[in-house]
């Protein structure tokens, strides 16, 4: 059984097929007793748009729970932090061996990165279908 993981919210923009839920996600420690105290609780207001086919059941200010699937969550992280960073890592280390000069090796390091986050941007609406929230109306 695949776990999931909710935040309540609520419905902002309700269109055609879309719609919007504003979260309220916390960091872990923000539920701590002494987070005041400590500073390091972060909380902050997300927003997420969910495709759903049934769209004409909520409306705004509507109470809803968003779920993902946790699975996601990892494959995010990966997408997201640990795949630039190894091409960051991969490529300097590559361009340095090759005797290309500092200046030169950070620069096209930094292009091999940036030509990851536009073939991420190009394949977002590729990338937005295996990355699927569901909605559940607070009833």
């Amino acid at each position: 059984m695949e776990k999931i993981a909710t935040h309540p919210g609520t419905v902002t923009q309700v269109a055609s097929g879309t719609v919007t839920v504003q979260m309220r996600v916390s960091s872990a420690c923000a539920t701590c007793e002494a987070h005041a105290k400590c500073g390091f609780a972060d909380s902050k207001d997300k927003t997420v748009e969910v495709q759903t086919a049934d769209w004409q059941r909520y409306s705004p200010g509507d109470h809803v729970t968003v779920i993902i699937q946790s699975g996601n969550g990892f494959k995010a992280v990966l997408i997201a932090y640990v795949m630039p960073g190894l091409l960051l890592l991969g490529s300097f280390v590559a361009f340095y061996l090759m005797h290309l000069g500092d200046g030169l090796t950070a620069l096209l390091s930094l292009l091999v990165v940036g030509l990851y986050g536009l073939i991420l941007y190009l394949l977002r609406d590729k990338l937005q279908k295996k990355f699927t929230f569901r909605l559940k109306r607070e009833e």
